[in-house]
């Protein structure tokens, strides 16, 4: 059984109805944003009613706008006037005409065809103790009734208006090619061979919540003991729009008492699992965005490079091996030393089986946002 996802404006004018609010970005294509607008003529007083679809980047809590400054800024914006009809003849979508037949004959459709550069919906995990809506990229549907659809000099009151927040979301693709595979060779003071380290990983991409199994290959031709291996899984999220830095953070880390002594060599696999459970007090951290308080997991990797500015936030992972190496001799400790290195690797969500977006039977929800 499918849902309608339905919000009614504070006057009762106008209710705006979505049959679904995961939006699929296909990287080629996204899919249409389509929906009705229920219209009640009589408490219009001569107004119009438009539907806006707006990709935003929010850096900070609406309670915070005190002193008039935005704590929001408009990616991408399109409007649409729904009533009084434009004439404009289109076709309607399987999903709108389903949805007409709920609502009748005061239902206006419309839709929205988003750019493929648009970034996904994206959130920055808030400490425990934060409140408010968390930065992040989220998209918002809103039927509004106005004289005109954006003119500055004209106040749009709340109860004139009805919203509901939906996500542009990416799946995994369904080829998955072969992961990579890097190697270093590093020599250290006073020893004339190096120590050589070989990472590897099965595939480029895995679902969020799998293990990921990182077969490593050591040979240590020094005087000196690796005393110590050490995986870890690092995200790293560039937030272009106000900042060109790219935060790294580590998400899972596993230390191994693994030791290869001098002359020796180590071929063996090891298995870490990145969740978003092991990291719920790390504030920063990149999150699938959010609709109200479901649970989510850790923000998927970006895979569309479009226009850097458009994108918003661009989320990105890789596998790091660090092998802890101490030094022997007189100086001991002061010669210890690291090798490492690094694999680059994609984090996503499976496309769940089955997925349909036409409605065969529709069930009323109200959601408050």
């Amino acid at each position: 059984m499918s849902k309608v996802f339905k919000k009614t404006s504070g006057n009762g004018h106008i209710a705006l109805y979505l049959g679904k609010r995961d939006f699929v970005d296909h990287v080629d294509s996204v899919d249409v944003v389509d929906g009705i607008v229920k219209v009640d003529p009589s408490g219009l007083d001569g107004r119009k009613v438009y539907v806006y679809l707006a990709c935003a980047f929010r850096y900070g809590s609406e309670e915070l706008d005190v002193i008039g400054l935005s704590f929001r800024r408009d990616i991408w914006i399109q409007r649409v006037q729904v009533y009084p009809p434009t004439g404009e003849s289109a076709t309607k979508t399987p999903m709108q005409e389903s949805l007409m037949k709920k609502v009748g004959e005061q239902g206006c459709p419309f839709s929205f065809q988003m750019p493929t550069n648009l970034p996904c919906s994206v959130a920055l995990q808030p400490a425990p103790n934060d409140s408010g809506k968390a930065c992040g990229v989220d998209f918002e549907v809103k039927a509004y009734l106005a004289n005109a659809p954006n003119s500055p000099d004209e106040v749009v009151e709340k109860k004139d208006t009805c919203r509901l927040m939906i996500r542009k979301i990416q799946f995994a693709p369904a080829n998955n090619k072969p992961g990579p595979k890097a190697e270093i060779s590093k020599q250290f003071m006073m020893s004339d061979k190096p120590v050589h380290l070989e990472a590897s990983i099965e595939k480029e991409l895995y679902y969020h919540g799998d293990p990921i199994t990182i077969k490593v290959k050591i040979n240590n031709e020094t005087t000196k003991v690796v005393k110590k291996i050490k995986v870890s899984v690092e995200q790293l999220t560039n937030v272009v729009l106000y900042s060109s830095d790219t935060y790294t953070k580590a998400i899972s880390t596993e230390e191994f008492g693994e030791t290869v002594n001098s002359n020796s060599t180590l071929e063996k696999s090891f298995q870490i699992t990145p969740l978003l459970a092991s990291n719920t007090e790390k504030r920063g951290i990149a999150v699938d965005g959010r609709l109200k308080d479901e649970d989510t997991n850790l923000a998927s990797t970006t895979l569309s490079q479009g226009d850097k500015e458009m994108q918003g936030i661009i989320v990105s992972y890789k596998v790091r091996v660090n092998l802890m190496v101490s030094g022997g001799g007189l100086l001991g400790g002061l010669t210890a030393s690291d090798v490492t290195v690094e694999l680059p690797l994609c984090l996503m969500s499976p496309k769940p089986a089955g997925e349909c977006s036409i409605l065969t039977k529709e069930t009323s929800l109200e959601l408050l946002l």
